[in-house]
C-alpha cells in the first residue's frame, strides 16, 4: 500500500493532525510487528510534519529505556528513568512538552540542534508502559497543546494495535 502523508490543503495545524489521523490508521491497521509500525510511524511524523527528529524510546527493563525506530540524526542508545525529558515522561505516565530543552532540569543532549521537544507515553491498553515517542525541533517553542493532544491519539491508536492484550 503507497501512502503519502503529504497533507497540503489543510489550513491549521489541527486539521492536518487529523487527516493524519485518519491516513495513519489505514497504515497500521492490522499490522502488528512492533519495529515494523514504529518506524513506519517515525517516518510518516517526519513526513507529515517536517519533524527535526522523530523516533521511540521502548522500555527495556525497569530501569533503562532503548533507542527504538526513528528518523533523523544519530540518537542517545540508553535513557535511565526518571532521566531527561523521555526518562521523565516514562516515570511519570505524562507527556513533556519542552519549549527550550536548555531550560528542563537533567535535559540529554542527543544533539546540540535540539531547541524544544514533546514526548507522549505509549502504553499497552492495559495501562502498561511500553516506551515513548520523541519528537525534537530545532526551534524554540516547536510543540503546544494542540500537538500533545493529536500525539496522545496517535500514541493511543498505537498501544492499542501492537499490545492489545497486554
Amino acid at each position: 500500500m503507497e501512502t503519502s502523508f503529504t497533507l497540503s490543503g489543510s489550513r491549521t495545524k489541527a486539521e492536518r493532525y487529523e487527516r493524519f489521523l485518519q491516513q495513519f490508521a489505514s497504515l497500521i491497521a492490522d499490522e502488528h510487528d512492533t519495529v515494523s509500525v514504529l518506524a513506519n510511524t517515525a517516518a510518516a511524523l517526519r513526513e507529515a510534519f517536517g519533524c527535526f527528529w522523530v523516533g521511540f524510546y521502548l522500555v527495556k527493563d525497569a530501569e533503562w529505556l532503548s533507542l527504538g525506530p526513528f528518523q533523523g540524526s544519530v540518537a542517545c542508545y540508553r535513557i535511565r528513568k526518571g532521566k531527561g525529558v523521555c526518562g521523565t515522561a516514562w516515570a511519570t505516565g505524562q507527556t513533556q512538552v519542552v519549549p527550550d530543552v536548555d531550560r528542563f532540569p537533567g535535559h540529554i543532549a542527543c544533539s546540540s540542534l535540539s531547541r524544544s521537544e514533546i514526548v507522549v507515553p505509549l502504553a499497552a491498553p492495559s495501562g502498561a508502559l511500553k516506551g515513548v515517542l520523541d519528537i525534537d525541533s530545532d526551534c524554540l517553542n516547536g510543540f503546544d497543546e494542540t500537538d500533545r493532544h493529536y500525539l496522545e491519539q496517535v500514541c493511543a491508536l498505537l498501544g492499542n494495535t501492537l499490545f492489545p492484550t497486554e
